[in-house]
């Protein structure tokens, strides 16, 4: 497996590439969401590899990467043979600037970017604030919503409940995967996809597992995206799941009439993962949308 350091943290990272004597393609990086990990973007990411290089990474503190949010910095302390240290946060903001830092360490100056839930989110924030090195961005299950202090406060709770209770056996009892998958799904999906995101709930990082429900869910992120979703000059495309259950359609569709460089699309009969409940039609909608030839089947 390979590793780069981001920011003092050990980064899981892979590239998903075709062979190929013609001039050398273009990058596509691969965001995942909360808890999960890169694995769950391979399919799509093998179907575009034809047309991409596709570069796909596990977050700080989620998958394969590692969750210690400490950072070496340059000083005079460190000058002088001192380790100095800076604590990273986990604010949304911070994980945009870990996929600057990768991008740095990888030397990619431009690359399109796919991402999903959370990750999605971190995109938007990249997506203004590093405009000039993204060619175009797909956004899938994302949005903006409303602050509902009560309601928010009701799913902090229950998301520290399910943090704090995450036993290792838990992916050894039958039929767990389905359970666990089922508020996330309209259609099913393959059984070795859902046994990998359980799997990836399971090892996430207590620290950043929790604390990015509270930065990602917060009142801080319901009045700043409409801002950042207002912002965005890079053609995006915002894909939602109709029965999406964790991001509503109505919040994706909220987000797209912000600028008009969104482009809104909605996949019928999917919930939380469109790309694998229907992922002939997700590549078409991605695309078409690239201004890609044929459809290569996943």
């Amino acid at each position: 497996m390979a590793y780069i350091k981001v920011r003092g943290v050990e980064h899981y990272y892979q590239w998903i590439k075709q062979i190929s004597s013609d001039s050398p393609k273009p990058v596509m990086v691969f965001i995942h969401g909360w808890a999960g990990s890169a694995r769950y973007w391979e399919s799509t990411a093998h179907v575009l590899s034809e047309q991409f290089d596709c570069l796909l990474y596990d977050m700080r503190g989620f998958g394969r990467s590692h969750g210690k949010p400490i950072a070496q910095v340059d000083s005079l302390q460190e000058k002088q043979g001192e380790e100095a240290v800076i604590e990273l946060t986990y604010e949304l903001e911070e994980y945009a600037e870990d996929l600057a830092v990768l991008l740095d360490e990888l030397r990619l100056e431009r690359v399109f970017i796919n991402a999903h839930s959370m990750g999605a989110s971190i995109a938007t924030l990249f997506l203004y604030q590093y405009q000039d090195r993204v060619e175009k961005a797909i956004l899938t299950c994302s949005g903006i919503f409303e602050y509902d202090k009560k309601s928010f406060e009701a799913f902090h709770k229950f998301g520290g409940y399910v943090v704090k209770f995450r036993p290792q056996w838990l992916g050894k009892i039958p039929l767990v995967d389905r359970m666990f998958m089922a508020r996330f799904l309209y259609r099913s999906i393959k059984a070795t996809e859902r046994q990998a995101f359980l799997e990836d709930f399971l090892i996430a990082d207590y620290e950043a597992a929790l604390n990015t429900i509270y930065t990602s869910v917060s009142k801080a992120q319901s009045e700043l995206m409409p801002k950042e979703f207002a912002k965005v000059k890079v053609p995006t495309l915002l894909i939602s799941g109709e029965y999406d259950k964790i991001i509503p359609a109505e919040m994706g569709r909220k987000a797209s009439i912000l600028s008009d460089e969104v482009e809104y699309v909605m996949i019928s009969n999917t919930a939380h993962f469109p790309m694998l409940e229907d992922s002939e039609t997700y590549l078409e909608t991605v695309k078409e949308f690239l201004q890609l030839p044929t459809l290569l089947s996943a």
